[in-house]
């Protein structure tokens, strides 16, 4: 499917919907599925809060899983659900784990094999019928002397999503932008009420605990209602106000 005709479906689609909420109709059934790595699943990850969002008219599948990259979660299969389970939305998160250091079986190059993997997964998204939307990596948490979030080797795989979503007209939720003020704004120190806490009790800087996970998830819903309006009708009550 073309991305005009992905466009002119989602518009079709808003104006049902739209017209069944004002009918006092019951919502069409939608499906989003979550694809990415260990700061989008349900035991680390925003997934939870996003989900926790919508009511039960939204099915929000969660396929994130840890370690995974754009790389391997493609080889060890985990992206063929996600588009022969005929969903509306893919949202799309990639970066941690393609970094430097992760090794051969995750590593990619962001100007080069990781946005050439964004790319197919938008491709082939659209090609299933459903309507990708990429996001930006979360921030890690971590500081400099200043106060600011230190700028890390994430960066250049942000940026690359970025400019992948310019390119190719796919919407983006930019929680890298959101997730480094909400850490700068609350501080070193003020980061613990959303860090994770490694089995020793020391704080983990780049999962989410449970009010992280809570609030980040309500970050990536606010902006997916934004991207695609007519889903504001599926927020569970009284996030629909």
């Amino acid at each position: 499917m073309t991305p005009s005709r992905v466009f002119l479906v989602s518009v079709c689609l808003s104006a049902l919907f739209l017209w069944n909420v004002a009918a006092g109709q019951s919502l069409p059934p939608v499906r989003v599925v979550l694809v990415g790595d260990s700061t989008v699943n349900d035991a680390g990850g925003w997934g939870t809060g996003f989900r926790a969002w919508f009511g039960s008219d939204m099915e929000v599948v969660n396929l994130a899983k840890n370690g995974r990259s754009s790389k391997n979660f493609r080889s060890e299969g985990l992206w063929a659900p996600a588009i022969t389970g005929k969903p509306d939305y893919i949202l799309i998160q990639f970066g941690h784990n393609d970094g430097p250091g992760k090794g051969p079986d995750r590593e990619t190059d962001p100007q080069t094999t990781f946005r050439e993997n964004m790319a197919r997964f938008v491709e082939e998204a659209r090609a299933a019928g459903a309507q990708p939307v990429l996001v930006t990596s979360i921030v890690r948490r971590t500081f400099a002397e200043d106060g600011k979030i230190k700028r890390d080797s994430l960066v250049p795989y942000v940026e690359a999503v970025r400019e992948l979503a310019a390119a190719q007209k796919v919407p983006l939720i930019d929680l890298y932008s959101l997730t480094l003020a909400q850490a700068e704004k609350l501080g070193a120190e003020g980061c613990a009420e959303i860090d994770a806490r490694l089995p020793d009790g020391k704080r983990d800087s780049t999962h989410l605990g449970p009010n992280g996970r809570q609030e980040i998830g309500r970050m990536a819903a606010q902006e997916f209602i934004k991207l695609m309006p007519a889903m504001r009708a599926y927020a569970a009550e009284p996030a629909r106000q």
